[in-house]
């Protein structure tokens, strides 16, 4: 498993989930939700949260910047500081959090049930494989002052 890790990039993995999504809406047509009340504000739902994940995104790449640390998710190793303000007062993984928001926009915006299936598979592949071996390259970057950081606050949201 240990071979997965750090692989692949999680802009490709967002492109993945999103194929394989619209792939599952292909081919089960008939499991397709629509409510006539809700058309338009299905869009509109899938809109805000389209727009609340960019948001969120370019607020921790915001802080990274302003921080002068990478934001290369590839190479943890090559982070010179601890981000522990903005957004990341709210979560850890701000830039995977709002992905998902999109993911989640995109399954709304496709009224498709099982769609959604590929969302939790994102989050479970981002944590596996991305996530924890990110946290552990962190706690031996920054030590206790990381080890805190992760108690106060919560890895997703």
């Amino acid at each position: 498993m240990e071979k997965l890790e750090l692989k692949i990039p999680p802009v490709l993995l967002v492109v993945i989930s999103l194929l394989l999504m619209w792939f599952t809406h292909q081919l089960l047509p008939h499991f397709t939700v629509t409510f006539s009340f809700t058309s338009d504000y299905g869009v509109q739902l899938a809109g805000a949260l389209l727009l609340l994940g960019a948001l969120v995104i370019f607020a921790g790449i915001y802080a990274f910047r302003k921080a002068q640390t990478t934001v290369n998710p590839m190479t943890p190793s090559d982070a010179s500081s601890l981000v522990k303000t903005g957004i990341y007062r709210i979560t850890r993984n701000p830039m995977y959090l709002g992905f998902l928001l999109m993911l989640i926009a995109y399954a709304v915006y496709l009224q498709h049930p099982f769609t959604l299936v590929w969302c939790g598979v994102f989050v479970g592949y981002m944590t596996q494989f991305q996530i924890k071996p990110e946290e552990r390259m962190l706690n031996q970057l920054f030590g206790e002052p990381y080890h805190e950081y992760c108690e106060q606050v919560r890895r997703w949201i």
